[in-house]
């Protein structure tokens, strides 16, 4: 019999919870402001369904070959991770001639929010995770899935929202601590990418 509370449970628990994502939406929050980290946002939230829809088509194709997937893509996502606690740390106002010269990675795009999901080992995780377990062996009708597709979108946005917002209220206090908040984010990121070999 399908667990709703156990579905809904995991589905909030894990997309509220400090991941690569929502460290990246509060910095963006901080930095840019809530208007301009929307983009990463809506991002986030299309990668996300993406990596659900690859979720499916694995238990429905190559349910035997999960792990072999999972472990590839934990070592990759933990050299992603902490890259981007690298960019956070190192980050700093720059002048505007100086940005010219640079190769500037925008984080507050769409196209990095979808392609941090492809190499974010929670998100992969959490997909699989939610299809294999909570779905999967329940109910495999194309209603469930697109319901689970619907539910989990607006989950992740409203989450990718939520860190944005606190980002982006919190700026002047960001500003005057930038250097030990992005310490700390780093560190939390560092953490993340840690914790997936545990």
């Amino acid at each position: 019999m399908f667990n709703w509370f156990a579905f809904l449970s995991y589905i909030i628990i894990c997309c509220i919870t400090p991941g690569p994502n929502n460290l990246m939406c509060m910095a963006n929050g901080s930095n840019y402001g809530f208007k301009r980290s929307m983009r990463f946002c809506f991002g986030v939230t299309t990668g996300f369904t993406l990596i659900l829809l690859c979720a499916i088509a694995c238990n429905f194709f190559i349910y035997e070959y999960i792990p072999v997937i999972v472990s590839v893509m934990t070592p990759l996502g933990a050299l992603y991770i902490l890259w981007l606690a690298w960019i956070i740390w190192r980050d700093k106002p720059k002048p505007k001639k100086e940005e010219k010269k640079r190769l500037h990675l925008d984080t507050t795009s769409i196209h990095a929010g979808m392609i941090l999901q492809f190499v974010n080992p929670k998100g992969l995780l959490y997909g699989m995770t939610l299809i294999t377990n909570f779905v999967f062996p329940y109910d495999r009708s194309v209603g469930m899935f697109v319901l689970t597709l619907v539910i989990n979108w607006f989950v992740v946005l409203i989450s990718n929202i939520c860190w944005v917002l606190f980002g982006s209220l919190f700026q002047k206090f960001f500003e005057d601590y930038k250097k030990v908040l992005n310490g700390i984010m780093a560190l939390m990121l560092v953490y993340c990418a840690v914790s997936l070999f545990h």
